[in-house]
């Protein structure tokens, strides 16, 4: 009876221990209490070892309590983190841990980083031995999954005992941020393929330029392979010499970005979401502009405008976009467009090339579109960029081999409803046949939705959102080839 008061002492013991202190038994302590528990097994047969028990059960529990006491504190240790503020989507980032032993003697530790929810840590923890006074540096690489400002608030330590029956769990308050930015590696590859001149890799074509440059850049002297159509009779008169005027590409051109970050953005394809597409194409294509040495601006919006950065040149300009898109993510929010083009009207007034990046999925946010980008033409030069849906493309060419198969066999009718029964052999049913017919007729509708973009002078892009980035580079080049801003 004794032994099972003890017990039940001890097990409340353990409760408070790990309430209070965060203290656990180790296996340690797990094995040493096999003894106890055989030896009063024993006593059904023997009841004169009781005295030998009590004896045992008494040791163990000072043996118990005064390895407790060893046990270190929060004080015992100092902890300090060394990492970059910005990473990049989807690669590695390194980070430094270093853990100061202050204590006197000898710590077995195992060390864990408070890595945030949309990170994995490679590796995830350490075992190390600090002697007394000492420290040790820990690196280990972080890899964000997703954009944004991550914060890492604490560093976590078992301690383990003097003989190994207890253990404890410390946490350190340690706060770092990191800002985890898109990818910017396909910045690079650009610059490196430009050099070289093999931008065709990246799906990027040359457009032949209409016209001449129409800039006026200096008068120089007449050479004989200039144009007698450039000579400037006036200044060729004041001179007494013949000079002719030189041109050069119109620069300082404007491009503002409209970005929807509502529930238009909010899919997915090939494993990214649209919107992370969406800014990746962007990045990309201002990029390009500003080595052309143009001018460009991003506006962020949902059922608000927020964020909004002015159109400007210059190296630094594309920092400032990776700064505002950075910790952009979807809305499952009604899109206000009117919003976000009352403060394009506000604050950009100079002619612009305005790119909407946007889906439409209903015929209310489709109408939005048309009359909102129908409405800035001729002010400004309007281009729509749609993402297409894998749902509907893909059901609708599924369908096909069975349309093809009953068109093919001569039946006119059975062709006409092939929409109601599954085609023969080809395995496909008719649940699969109505989602296609109902998929065909959304693309019907998507159709005509861009036809009317078109009719208003609208530029457009309509492509899947992990082919954008390429089109849309594209589409800005032959707008300046065919001098449209």
């Amino acid at each position: 009876m004794i032994t099972l008061y003890c017990l039940a002492a001890f097990i409340l013991g353990l409760v408070l221990l790990a309430w209070l202190g965060r203290v656990y038994p180790d296996r340690a302590l797990v094995t040493a209490m096999l003894a106890p528990t055989a030896l009063s097994a024993m006593l059904i047969a023997l009841p004169t070892l009781w005295p030998v028990v009590v004896a045992v059960d008494v040791l163990l529990l000072v043996v118990v309590l005064i390895d407790l006491a060893s046990l270190a504190r929060e004080a015992s240790f100092q902890a300090q983190r060394s990492v970059g503020l910005i990473a990049s989507l989807g690669q590695q980032h390194p980070v430094e841990l270093t853990v100061t032993n202050r204590s006197g003697r000898r710590q077995p530790i195992r060390v864990k980083d408070d890595v945030p929810e949309g990170m994995t840590a490679e590796p995830e923890d350490f075992r190390v031995v600090l002697s007394p006074m000492s420290r040790s540096v820990l690196r280990y690489r972080v890899r964000p999954q997703g954009r944004g400002e991550f914060f890492l608030e604490r560093v976590y330590l078992r301690v383990g005992s003097r003989w190994g029956f207890w253990q404890r769990q410390l946490e350190l308050p340690v706060r770092s941020r990191i800002n985890v930015y898109p990818d910017m590696k396909q910045l690079g590859e650009y610059a490196v393929l430009a050099r070289t001149n093999r931008l065709s890799l990246m799906g990027l074509r040359r457009t032949r330029r209409i016209g001449q440059d129409n800039e006026f850049e200096r008068l120089r002297d007449y050479t004989l392979d200039d144009n007698f159509k450039h000579i400037d009779w006036r200044s060729t008169a004041r001179r007494n010499k013949l000079t002719v005027k030189d041109f050069q590409a119109n620069q300082s051109q404007r491009i503002m970005f409209l970005v929807d970050c509502g529930r238009m953005m909010t899919g997915e394809a090939a494993g990214v979401s649209l919107l992370d597409h969406a800014l990746n194409a962007m990045l990309m294509l201002g990029y390009v502009a500003l080595r052309r040495s143009d001018q460009v601006g991003l506006l962020c919006f949902s059922d608000r405008v927020l964020s909004f950065t002015p159109p400007k040149g210059g190296s630094e300009q594309t920092s400032r976009l990776l700064h505002a898109a950075y910790n952009r993510f979807p809305e499952m929010v009604e899109s206000r467009y009117d919003e976000a083009f009352l403060h394009l009207a506000t604050h950009v007034r100079k002619r612009t090339l305005v790119v909407l990046i946007t889906n439409v999925v209903d015929e209310v946010n489709a109408t939005q579109v048309r009359r909102h980008l129908a409405a800035v033409n001729g002010r400004h030069l309007p281009l729509a960029v749609l993402l297409r849906d894998h749902a509907l493309f893909d059901a609708v060419a599924q369908a096909e081999p069975a349309y093809a198969s009953l068109a093919g066999s001569g039946n006119d009718t059975a062709a006409s409803t092939f929409q109601q029964q599954p085609a023969p052999g080809v395995g496909l049913s008719s649940e699969k046949l109505f989602r296609a017919a109902a998929a065909a007729e959304v693309l019907s509708w998507r159709r005509r939705v861009l036809a009317d973009l078109e009719t208003s002078g609208v530029l457009l892009v309509d492509e899947f959102a992990e082919d954008l980035t390429a089109p849309l580079v594209n589409r800005y080049l032959e707008a300046k080839a065919r001098h449209l801003l």
